[in-house]
């Protein structure tokens, strides 16, 4: 896809933080909110996100039709975390693609892992989600969460032309709820959304980021 700026881009790691020290929120005791254990770690980092984050959620998810809910799959990520899974998929893709320089790899890997260094996931502004029922049922949106570019022939990217009629009717609906609410998404992967991130400052045009990188022993609020 064209004109898509990826996480790898220089102009993500050039924008400015401005942390503002909002705290993590753990979305297990927080009502209204639907949380699916499938990326569940034993520290329960996934479910964590930041509290203004969240209420950007919460009033993106009052947008959308009755009986339809956010599933959340996955919020804050630790840096330790993030950085196994990026070296991970780099060196499947360096298996994939062994004539292929660093920087191209790097780029390649960013479409599905975002670099540690900017990772959204790590500032506690991201959350992976997807769309449910109001007793839990997912609703088609083409692909599965985290559905690599590979596995899904390019479907998981959000305007991927060869999903069906369901699927983009339901990614329309997701995007429409949480760009009014603030988010950004990241549009190789229909699922991932932010808040107050680099991406966000970046694509949003704010002067800075709200959020830097949430050490994992901070992560207690």
């Amino acid at each position: 896809m064209t004109d898509i700026i990826t996480l790898s881009d220089a102009r993500v790691a050039a924008v400015t933080e401005r942390e503002c020290g909002e705290p993590l929120v753990d979305l297990r005791g927080t009502s209204g909110v639907f949380l699916d254990a499938r990326q569940a770690d034993p520290e329960g980092s996934y479910a964590r996100l930041r509290s203004g984050a969240l209420d950007r959620l919460l009033q993106a998810q009052s947008l959308l039709p009755a009986g339809i809910r956010f599933l959340v799959v996955e919020g804050y990520r630790p840096p330790g975390l993030q950085r196994r899974y990026f070296e991970q998929y780099a060196a499947t893709l360096r298996a994939a693609h062994p004539d292929a320089p660093p920087d191209r790899i790097r780029q390649l890997a960013s479409a599905y892992i975002s670099p540690p260094e900017v990772a959204p996931h790590v500032s506690g502004g991201a959350v992976d989600l997807t769309l449910c029922t109001a007793d839990g049922t997912e609703l088609p949106l083409g692909t599965e969460v985290n559905a690599t570019p590979e596995e899904s022939a390019g479907a998981c990217r959000t305007g991927a032309a060869g999903i069906g009629a369901q699927a983009r009717t339901h990614r329309e609906l997701m995007a429409r709820a949480l760009t009014t609410a603030g988010f950004v998404n990241y549009p190789t992967e229909w699922w991932h959304w932010s808040y107050g991130d680099r991406y966000w400052a970046l694509l949003s045009g704010a002067p800075a980021a709200r959020y830097g990188p949430v050490p994992a022993r901070d992560r207690t609020a």
